[in-house]
C-alpha cells in the first residue's frame, strides 16, 4: 500500500503510475546500468526515458547512457563493445550537499581548524 501511494503522489521517488503505464504500454526495455537505473525506448518512435532506482537524480546516469539518452549515439551501451581505459575514473553522481562534496582550501566548510599564521602578517590597529 505504501509503494502504491508513493507511486501515486511522488514523482521524485522512482516512477509514477503514469510512467509505469506508459512504460508498460509503449516502452521497450533497453538495459540498465550499475546504479540500477533502467532505460527504455519507445517501440515505434524516438522517445527514450529512464526509470531511476530510488530518488530521481539525473547525475547518476553514466556517460555512455547519457549519450544514448540525448541521441548523441544510436547504440545503447549494452550493445556496443566499449571498454574503459585504465586512466578513466568510474562515474560518480553529483555529491553537492553531501559529506562527500568537494571543499576547496579556504572554504568555511573545508578543514575545521584554521592553519597557523607564519608571523608575517601584522593586524591593523586603530589609533
Amino acid at each position: 500500500m505504501k509503494q502504491f501511494l508513493l507511486q501515486f503522489f511522488t514523482w521524485w521517488n522512482g516512477q509514477t503510475l503514469g510512467t509505469r503505464f506508459w512504460t508498460w504500454r509503449y516502452g521497450e526495455f533497453v538495459g540498465d546500468d550499475e546504479f540500477g537505473n533502467r532505460y527504455y525506448s519507445q517501440k515505434k518512435g524516438t522517445r527514450r526515458w529512464v526509470v531511476y532506482n530510488g530518488v530521481a537524480e539525473p547525475s547518476t546516469i553514466p556517460p555512455g547512457w547519457h549519450g544514448w539518452m540525448h541521441h548523441r549515439v544510436d547504440t545503447p551501451p549494452p550493445r556496443e563493445t566499449y571498454a574503459a581505459r585504465d586512466w578513466q575514473k568510474p562515474h560518480q553522481p553529483n555529491h553537492t550537499g553531501s559529506a562527500y562534496a568537494y571543499r576547496p582550501k579556504g572554504s568555511i566548510l573545508g578543514v575545521p581548524t584554521r592553519p597557523k599564521s607564519d608571523g608575517e602578517y601584522d593586524a591593523w590597529q586603530p589609533k
